[in-house]
């Protein structure tokens, strides 16, 4: 490194603690300072890039430094940058309100402003509780979550969340939730599909309804992908049948598309590929184009008339955050969409989704790949000391790791789930930059699986 990404390192490890790391890794293995961003491309102080494969954290959709968005919050700042939404409004604001709900699963009709991802499912989980005990079904106070899922790291996201590397150290922290099988159809019977496999899964939660759906406020769902849960899929037929097990059940049905929102999956929403509307709908991380945070609960305005009353009813939902709706990241987020609507987006996705499986197919016959899967833009290769589904590296070999090292010195980014290589690239990345990540992990799992 020169003197400049050194001099940044150095100071970096004096005072900044950085989000799920063992900061002690850093002994041996350098941070990578970053100077400047442009389109897919990452550049340190050295003018060395590296290509963002995972769109930084998933929520980089159109590129760094995309001209539009840069535009939309410079002409931003000129006005307004933040004002109180408690008893304020402002343009932006409404007008990301009304843009949403034109996009989302019909019947979804008031949208509620958070700060992160983490932060909307926490509101969902409060709206689903408090407007049942709105309704007078005081009995209604657990909820539903999926082995494998992850919902955030605050402790209500966290209680619904099922990957123990998260949440296992604060489970005494954490309220207590019922727990179904997750469709993973990583889990599937030899020679069984996944639409078959996601069907005969909706069993047990139909069991688990049946029995407990008195006290029950909701089920939470990734629709399609659970993303930090090892990058594990499963079939819409799984969403088409959850949903109408919560309409039998009377049972809140909240649709996490934090990660899988805004086209990654091949449609808008995940949730439109299994024809259902959510209760509520979070969004997040790509709905302003990785530049600033801000996440969103959409629900019904039938649960927005359970808590509509007069003052002294105290029946009205009265989480908020300081930031709520806050201008800048609202007009990133209009940007955001406005070039959904400049271009054919999601046309676009599914061709690039289509060159990357061909370019994923050696990976397929690779002697240490258990599976490569894809849905949309998110593809993941799991793997696996023989071969198959029903093996695994134990997690203290970090194999993974050692493909994230490969990847950086080949100047790309990768960042493996365990013994997941997954690609979830910006919506920008060209089909020559997709044949880069590609080979690179490649080579990154071809070194990890050797001895």
């Amino acid at each position: 490194m020169t003197d400049a990404n050194a001099a940044l390192r150095a100071r970096d490890l004096q005072v900044f603690w950085h989000p799920c790391t063992q900061m002690k890794d850093h002994e041996t293995l350098p941070l990578i300072p970053i100077r400047r961003a442009r389109g897919v491309w990452l550049e340190d102080y050295d003018g060395r890039r590296y290509l963002d494969a995972i769109s930084s954290w998933w929520v980089n959709l159109f590129g760094h430094g995309h001209p539009h968005i840069d535009a939309r919050i410079r002409d931003q700042l000129d006005t307004l940058a933040h004002v109180i939404t408690a008893g304020f409004t402002h343009e932006p604001a409404v007008t990301l309100a009304e843009r949403l709900i034109a996009r989302a699963p019909p019947g979804l009709g008031r949208v509620f402003y958070a700060e992160n991802g983490s932060a909307a499912v926490e509101i969902a989980l409060k709206m689903s509780f408090h407007a049942w005990r709105n309704q007078g079904r005081t009995r209604k106070t657990r909820f539903v979550a999926l082995t494998g899922g992850y919902h955030g790291e605050t402790l209500g996201a966290l209680a619904v969340g099922s990957v123990e590397l998260y949440r296992e150290t604060y489970g005494p922290l954490l309220m207590p939730t019922l727990q179904a099988p997750s469709p993973d159809c990583y889990l599937r019977a030899e020679g069984e599909s996944w639409e078959s496999h996601s069907r005969r899964m909706l069993e047990p939660m139909a069991a688990l309804l049946e029995a407990q759906h008195a006290e029950i406020c909701a089920v939470i769902i990734e629709p399609l992908v659970q993303c930090a849960g090892h990058m594990r899929m499963h079939h819409p037929a799984y969403l088409s049948g959850l949903r109408a097990l919560c309409d039998r059940y009377q049972v809140h049905l909240i649709a996490d598309e934090i990660a899988v929102g805004f086209g990654r999956t091949g449609t808008f929403f995940a949730c439109e590929q299994a024809g259902i509307t959510p209760d509520f709908l979070c969004v997040g991380k790509g709905l302003t184009g990785g530049y600033l945070p801000l996440s969103a609960v959409l629900t019904t305005d039938a649960i927005y008339q359970c808590f509509y009353d007069d003052y002294t009813t105290l029946r009205a939902f009265l989480h908020s955050h300081s930031y709520t709706g806050n201008a800048l990241g609202c007009a990133a987020a209009l940007a955001t969409l406005d070039l959904f609507e400049q271009r054919p987006v999601l046309d676009d996705n599914r061709a690039l989704a289509a060159h990357l499986a061909r370019a994923l197919v050696p990976l397929t016959e690779h002697p240490h790949v258990g599976e490569v899967r894809q849905t949309g833009l998110i593809a993941a290769v799991e793997m696996t000391p023989c071969g198959d589904r029903r093996s695994h590296y134990p997690w203290q070999e970090r194999r993974g790791l050692r493909v994230y090292r490969h990847g950086l010195t080949r100047g790309v980014l990768l960042r493996p789930l365990g013994n997941v290589v997954y690609f979830m690239p910006p919506y920008v990345t060209t089909a020559e930059e997709i044949d880069l990540m590609v080979q690179v992990a490649r080579e990154g799992i071809a070194l990890a699986t050797a001895g």
